[in-house]
């Protein structure tokens, strides 16, 4: 089964996730290289978890509440990991910043509040806007869930409509044959 491939493959990037804690840490040149890289394998994660969300809604309903929970856990610690990795990279873009304009740190105090408050005004509007981004997910969910029951149903009642026909054919046969029976023994009678 392709999601059991797909659950390895998130848990073998949950483990190399430290990777993005180390960020701010590392050297320049290993810095960049490790941006490019864990921007590529937080794209290959989004896509495993879009294929394994996919590949969930498919699973008989009996099933399918383990493979949600894991799958919504995943998600949850992809969303942790991206704020993480989003928080480092703001660090090192500060750093670059600061070492393309040869700023030595010797800005104002205010100055340095005063991009502090922005930041951080950034990154309420960036979680704020990740909140909604999950709420209408989860509203599209719910869409894809109504819409399979809707068909579920839909289903149902033509199969059922379809033996209320036969039923009906058959009552009509007999009908017919109950009427042709009757002719056949009246004519009996009278001979």
């Amino acid at each position: 089964m392709h999601l059991q491939v797909e659950l390895f493959s998130v848990q073998r990037f949950a483990q190399r996730a430290p990777d993005l804690v180390v960020l701010p840490h590392a050297p320049a040149i290993e810095k960049t290289q490790l941006v490019l890289n864990v921007d590529k394998q937080l794209e290959e994660v989004r896509e495993l978890l879009e294929q394994m969300d996919l590949e969930v809604r498919e699973i008989p309903i009996q099933s399918r509440g383990m493979y949600s929970s894991r799958l919504k856990s995943y998600k949850q610690e992809m969303e942790k990991l991206e704020k993480e990795f989003k928080r480092s990279r703001i660090a090192y873009s500060d750093e670059v910043r600061n070492e393309l304009l040869g700023d030595d740190g010797s800005s104002s105090e205010s100055q340095l509040i005063k991009l502090r408050e922005e930041r951080a005004h950034l990154l309420d509007n960036t979680e704020k806007l990740e909140r909604s981004s999950r709420r209408l997910e989860a509203g599209y969910q719910i869409a894809v869930e109504t819409e399979q029951v809707g068909q579920e149903i839909l289903t149902n009642l033509h199969s059922d409509r379809e033996k209320i026909q036969r039923s009906r054919d058959r009552l009509r046969e007999t009908d017919a044959n109950l009427g042709k029976s009757s002719r056949i023994l009246t004519s009996m009678l009278r001979r």
